[in-house]
Formats: structure tokens, C-alpha cells, sequence
């Protein structure tokens, strides 16, 4: 009995878990539910989105609720751009790993099973979202605090609130939105 409560509380650890806090392991973070269900965004929007934040082969690109990793894969395939996917739902990094394969771009490409309101996103010169309105809201102070000044941020269809877009664009019926992350920046009040 005791081999087997040893053999539990080793797994419990390795699993990132603490038996006698009760703290949530990475494991049971990650199978939470997603905040949004997946909706992918129509190629020509991502091809707009890329465009609007003026994505180059110098960029790292993050995007956040990444689903089926099209919008770092176009960016990889179209300009040489290093992309990393965040998405907390297993099925779409599996989906989005395959689907860098088969372009052709996984040694530019990585996706990653995070909590995108988690997830170290600092490296990031570009960071795309598809999420809600509500969900950018929650996630706005996070960009601002993590991502460097000159950072630029481009979301489809959901604005984030009182931080006026410094461009917008209409494509196919789907506006998109972006920003520039700039140094002590409070939306606002700036």
C-alpha cells in the first residue's frame, strides 16, 4: 500500500500537481474548457491581418486561440515569418501541427497547449487573436504589460474597448482591428 501511495503522490508531482495543497496541476489547467468556441477565420481576412500588421521575416508572431494554426502558417508561407500558435484545446494543436507539416513550415512554426491568459507570450512582435470582445478585454492588460513597445496587435472583429485601433479595415464583411503597444501607455487616458 505504501509502494502505491508512493507511485500516486510521484505522478502527482510529475504532472505538476501538489498533493498536500491541493494546487491545480498543468495537466488539469489544460484540459479546461476553451473560453470560445473554434471558428476559423476566412483565409483572405488572415491574408488581411498579416498585411495590416505589416508581418515581415523578421517578426515572431503570436497568435492567441491559435485553432487550426492558419494564421502563423500563412505567415510563415507567404513571408518567412516565425509564428508560435497558443490554443488550450488538444484536438486543434494536433490539427495545427499536422497542418504546418503539411505546408511545409514546421521548422517555422511551433504550437503550444497553453492558457493563451498564461501562456509567456514576450518574444512576440505580432500578436493576432480571433477571440470576443469580452475575452480581448480580459486579455488587454496582459499585452500591455508583456509585450515590448512597438509590438503590434491585430484582431479579428473585436475591438478592445477604450483602446482606440490605430487602423481598421473591412475585408469580405470581417472588420479587423489594430493596435501598437507603446511604452506606459494607459488606454484611455492616452
Amino acid at each position: 500500500m505504501k509502494a502505491l501511495a508512493t507511485a500516486s503522490l510521484a505522478v502527482g508531482l510529475a504532472l505538476g500537481g501538489c498533493a498536500e495543497t491541493g494546487a491545480r496541476s498543468d495537466v488539469e489547467e489544460m484540459t479546461r474548457e476553451p473560453d470560445i468556441h473554434y471558428v476559423p477565420t476566412p483565409q483572405p481576412v488572415v491574408e488581411a491581418m498579416l498585411e495590416l500588421a505589416k508581418v515581415g521575416a523578421n517578426d515572431v508572431l503570436y497568435d492567441l486561440g491559435s485553432g487550426d494554426g492558419r494564421i502563423p502558417i500563412t505567415a510563415a508561407k507567404i513571408y518567412g515569418t516565425r509564428g508560435v500558435g497558443i490554443d488550450i484545446d488538444p484536438e486543434r494543436i494536433s490539427e495545427a501541427r499536422r497542418n504546418a507539416r503539411e505546408a511545409g513550415v514546421e521548422h517555422l512554426v511551433t504550437f503550444r497547449q497553453e492558457d493563451l491568459f498564461t501562456a509567456d507570450i514576450g518574444e512576440a512582435s505580432v500578436v493576432t487573436l480571433y477571440l470576443l470582445d469580452t475575452l480581448n478585454m480580459k486579455l488587454r492588460s496582459k499585452l500591455l504589460q508583456d509585450l515590448e513597445t512597438g509590438t503590434r496587435v491585430v484582431s479579428h472583429a473585436f475591438s478592445m474597448g477604450d483602446w482606440e485601433p490605430e487602423a481598421t479595415q473591412t475585408i469580405d464583411g470581417a472588420k479587423i482591428y489594430k493596435w501598437t503597444v507603446r511604452q506606459n501607455f494607459i488606454p484611455g487616458v492616452d
